[in-house]
């Protein structure tokens, strides 16, 4: 088919994206972002975390897309409750504000987004960093054999490089880092001819940090392996029957696309002509395909395998499932766990009273006792030579690093095996459940109802029964009409075309074929009819089943569908309950039915004919008794009880937008098992993190209190902190290669 020119999507697509983002975070007043020079900046008031705001506003951009907002020549004056202008080829919006608010506003570069950026920059940091570290050690052990000071100035310059960079940036926003403090030893220890001692702390701390910077680029390629499979162009479907390439940003509601074997779906969507499998693997890790006929869902960033298919756009690009668990992960990185940000409040605090107990102690060794202020004898080392001791011990580098590193190769291995977290919180959280409630249908069951058994009354015309069934079903979205579609074309069961179709509601379908009139549905609609009489002596569907009763003149029959239990689930509760945790079954499914899934897989305690505020009432209950809930579910229903829980788990990347929402942590397989590792890799974070602290605090306090009175030499200072660094950071690397 013939492709035509792409055409721009409306301002107003991009614009209200980006209105979005600025009325969402109340630190920023404006954007002004200019696509032809690439450069975006944003004013803020107060204290920001730029980081975090990097990461939103990131995916914001890619979703707007660069090449669409270049084309655009004009924009409103207004757009909802902002003001929108044009200002030196840059677009600016503004909140409303009063006249004299832009004085105090500050101006913030960030980066534009392009692809692989992220990925790239972080790879090349670390290998920088990794060379610099390199060159500091060769000179310093060079320095060592041949006894040369250049060399060891060629250790002090490589190694502090980084450090002195990050550390003037700092200190032109008035403020003071471990980097700071890296330096400050340093030159000290130069200042007093130790220049050995000062080339192996910088050497140690380069290494430290080229370590750090390569648990984040592996972050970072678990986050762009995401990226790169969302596709960037979409064939529309035109009124004539052609077929033009959009750009998926320009893609609205709606909009029918061609989707040929082997290319991936755009958008999520849902298959309206033609017939495929789908490899999902890049979204839920699952690797066998799954078969999409006319009706399935099709989920953006997913590959069609073999077959020509027609998909209507059901979400633009930036709600799309797999757009939302990049941005989750993203703004993983940047979610604090509390742990951390008790480290983060302390490390500042800590580097201040750090320096101001180094300059009182050089003035009370100087003066109070008399030790020479800058001249070492041969009885003991001079004051200044103790306090840089001091310094170099009680830095709180390896404090700072021990819990971001943990949190982050966390994440990179959640990321890798189909388990998201969003934050460090959720990672710590995890790890302190001591009760699971869980929902039952999707979450222990597969929540996707199957055909298991066909009956006619009198037997016999059971496949009369399911052509019925599947003529008027064919032409219903809900979960039960989808099952008994599927399960007819299976049998080769082909639809008869309908002269009327309605729908009853809370009752079933009517519709009338060539062979008359036809009803689909509840019960009720053979109790109410002429053939009630044969309700007599047909027992109620037995329990866990569902019934579909169809009706046409003297034919009359049921389909009956089950709710599968999930393969993993009974291994799942066992494992989990000689963990000491106790699980619990919340559902809005009738008590016998529940109680019958209870006992099969052996759950602890069912609660059933739960309404949504039902479930809220029994997680703060369990809250309230003392526990730390988690709770697990997939479905809209399960969103304000999600809310409530302690800890939240959404059951894979296709749950519903609002238990994705709610959820700490994804897990995207679809399998409950996912549920153990995320529980593993939490409680394995959390003691990682806990021997991090006692390592880097363990070390500082050691060896504070020692240099205190004298007993520690400089190079076994700057040995047993910046050593205690790399032991943090490689004690971190080892969640990354942690087996599932």
């Amino acid at each position: 088919m013939p492709n035509s020119t792409p055409t721009p999507p409306d301002s107003s697509t991009w614009m209200e994206a980006l209105a979005d983002f600025l009325l969402e975070e109340p630190s920023i007043e404006a954007i002004r972002l200019n696509p032809e020079s690439k450069r975006v900046e944003m004013a803020t008031m107060g204290k920001v975390d730029g980081e975090l705001l990097q990461a939103k506003l990131t995916e914001v951009l890619r979703a707007v897309d660069a090449r669409w907002l270049q084309k655009t020549e004009t924009v409103p004056a207004h757009s909802g409750m902002l003001d929108v202008q044009q200002k030196d080829g840059a677009l600016v919006l503004e909140k409303p504000t009063c006249p004299t608010a832009p004085k105090f506003w500050k101006w913030r570069d960030f980066a534009w987004p392009e692809p692989d950026e992220m990925e790239q920059e972080s790879d090349d940091e670390w290998r920088t960093l990794a060379w610099q570290a390199a060159i500091c050690g060769v000179a310093l052990v060079a320095g060592y054999v041949f006894d040369q000071p250049a060399l060891f100035a060629i250790s002090l310059i490589a190694g502090g490089w980084d450090a002195a960079k990050d550390a003037w940036a700092n200190l032109l926003e008035k403020r003071l880092d471990v980097h700071f403090l890296m330096l400050a030893v340093a030159t000290g220890a130069v200042a007093i001819g130790a220049w050995e001692e000062g080339a192996l702390l910088l050497f140690l701390f380069s290494t430290s940090g080229a370590l750090e910077h390569f648990v984040m680029y592996r972050t970072h390629k678990e986050i762009n392996a995401l990226t790169k499979s969302a596709p960037k162009l979409a064939h529309v479907l035109l009124p004539d029957g052609t077929t033009e390439d959009r750009g998926v940003s320009g893609l609205r509601v709606g909009d029918v696309i061609v989707v040929k074997p082997d290319e991936l779906f755009p958008v999520d969507g849902t298959v309206i002509s033609g017939s495929t499998a789908a490899d999902e693997s890049t979204l839920t890790g699952e690797a066998v395909p799954i078969t999409k006929e006319k009706g399935a869902p099709i989920y953006g960033g997913t590959l069609n395998q073999w077959g020509l298919v027609q998909v209507r756009v059901d979400r633009p690009a930036t709600q799309s499932a797999l757009a939302k668990i990049i941005t989750l992960i993203q703004t993983a990185q940047h979610l604090r766990a509390p742990s951390q940000r008790f480290t983060d409040r302390f490390g500042t605090r800590y580097t201040i009273l750090t320096l101001g107990v180094v300059a009182l102690m050089f003035f009370v060794w100087w003066l109070g006792f008399g030790i020479p202020p800058f001249e070492n004898t041969a009885v003991s080392k001079s004051s200044f030579y103790r306090a840089m001791t001091l310094l170099v011990v009680m830095s709180p580098c390896a404090l700072v690093l021990s819990i971001p590193s943990a949190i982050l190769a966390a994440i990179a291995w959640g990321a890798r095996r189909g388990v998201l977290f969003r934050g460090g919180a959720a990672i710590e959280k995890l790890a302190e459940v001591d009760v699971i409630a869980m929902d039952k249908t999707g979450t222990l069951t597969e929540g996707e109802l199957k055909v298991t058994k066909i009956e006619s009354f009198p037997p016999g015309r059971e496949n009369d029964v399911l052509r019925i069934a599947v003529s008027l079903e064919s032409n219903s979205n809900h979960p039960i009409a989808r099952a008994i579609t599927q399960h007819g074309q299976a049998q080769g069961i082909v639809a008869e075309k309908l002269a009327e179709f309605q729908s009853i509601s809370g009752q079933g379908l009517r519709g009338r074929t060539e062979g008359g009139l036809s009803y689909v549905g509840r019960r009720e609609l053979v109790k109410d009819s002429a053939l009630g009489d044969v309700l007599a002596g047909v027992p109620d569907a037995p329990m866990g089943f569902s019934e579909v009763w169809v009706l046409h003149e003297q034919i009359v029959g049921r389909v009956l569908l089950k709710d599968e239990i999930r393969a993993g689930s009974r291994g799942v509760l066992e494992k989990l309950a000689a963990e000491g945790v106790r699980t619990i079954m919340l559902t809005g499914d009738r008590r016998a039915a529940a109680v019958e899934v209870g006992e099969k897989l052996g759950i602890a305690e069912v609660r059933a004919g739960l309404h949504p505020e039902d479930k809220v009432a029994v997680i703060r209950e369990l809250t309230q008794a003392g526990h730390k809930v988690a709770m697990i579910g997939d479905g809209v229903n399960d969103a304000p009880s999600l809310a409530a829980a302690y800890v939240s788990v959404a059951m894979g990347a296709r749950g519903s937008d609002a238990a994705l929402e709610q959820s700490d942590v994804v897990l995207m397989q679809d399998k409950i098992e996912k549920l153990l590792s995320a529980r593993r890799i939490s409680q394995h974070a959390r003691r990682i993190i806990q021997q991090n602290l006692i390592i880097s605090l363990g070390s500082v306090i050691v060896m504070a209190v020692a240099s205190l009175f004298g007993l520690v030499p400089l190079t076994l200072g700057v040995l047993t902190h910046e050593g205690s660094t790399v032991v943090v950071c490689l004690n971190s690397l080892r969640l990354l290669f942690e087996k599932e």
